[in-house]
């Protein structure tokens, strides 16, 4: 007698965004007291005057897992929206944005750190904010401080750090955290060329674990090193998507 087997149900993809609409506000004027309010309520005037602005109209990504994809485009197209989506950072105005697994977001220099904290505080806030157990932490805390490369400066605040060494710190609590999907914009953008050196030896060692990146960057030659895929984005839509090379060919002629 056989046995009928059910089949395995698919695997769900590292990320996925569907029919994602993203809706900014521009304000001309914003009532900003409870005087103003009162009287433009009597007078039944608008209590705040703004033209919606779209920076995503039914933006659909899926990325796989242990995928590298690279989002390109000019400044304003909504790269930076998508990655922002991904991490949870905003939410949808309409359709879903999923991920599956933990995230690490290396989104803006700096993001996500306490500036009166020092760095050793923030590397704990930061573990803490991604779901890592004290144990965990104290177990990667010496790498995280080794491939930044400051020892000594752990000790001082954030705010007093330079745009090198918070990219540095950044940079180091994200990819030694083990993420399952790791979130870049611009981040090997700052920092000397060694250091940069080391980022992409690491991150091709993520990579080379399975590891899922989405990346953002105006560099070609690195998004060419790191991903296999590449989002072209013109006006918060997808215009290519495909193998790197070939959507980087059609991107570098359309910019001439």
């Amino acid at each position: 007698m056989s046995v009928l087997r059910s089949p395995d149900p698919p695997i769900q993809p590292a990320v996925l965004l569907e029919n994602v609409v993203k809706q900014f506000y521009v304000y001309s004027h914003r009532t900003t007291s409870l005087r103003e309010w009162f009287i433009r309520a009597v007078r039944r005037r608008p209590i705040h005057i703004r033209r919606a602005e779209f920076c995503l109209k039914g933006f659909n990504l899926r990325v796989e897992r242990g995928e590298s994809v690279a989002l390109i485009g000019p400044n304003g197209c909504g790269k930076s929206t998508v990655l922002r989506l991904i991490a949870g950072i905003y939410v949808p105005t309409t359709g879903t944005a999923t991920t599956a697994g933990r995230v690490a977001a290396v989104i803006e220099l700096g993001a996500g750190f306490n500036s009166d904290l020092t760095g050793a505080d923030n590397i704990e806030f930061y573990a803490t904010v991604m779901g890592l157990s004290r144990k965990e932490l104290a177990r990667r805390v010496d790498q995280i401080v080794e491939f930044a490369g400051f020892r000594d400066f752990m000790e001082m605040p954030v705010k007093y750090y330079s745009s090198g060494m918070q990219a540095r710190l950044a940079f180091s609590v994200a990819v030694n955290v083990e993420p399952d999907i790791l979130l870049m914009d611009e981040v090997l953008a700052v920092g000397d060329r060694s250091f940069q050196e080391k980022c992409l030896e690491r991150l091709q060692s993520f990579q080379a674990r399975g590891g899922t990146m989405v990346v953002v960057s105006h560099d070609l030659d690195l998004v060419r090193k790191l991903c296999s895929r590449a989002v072209w984005l013109q006006d918060g839509m997808t215009r290519l998507d495909g193998k790197v090379d070939e959507v980087l060919e059609a991107y570098r002629s359309s910019t001439g």
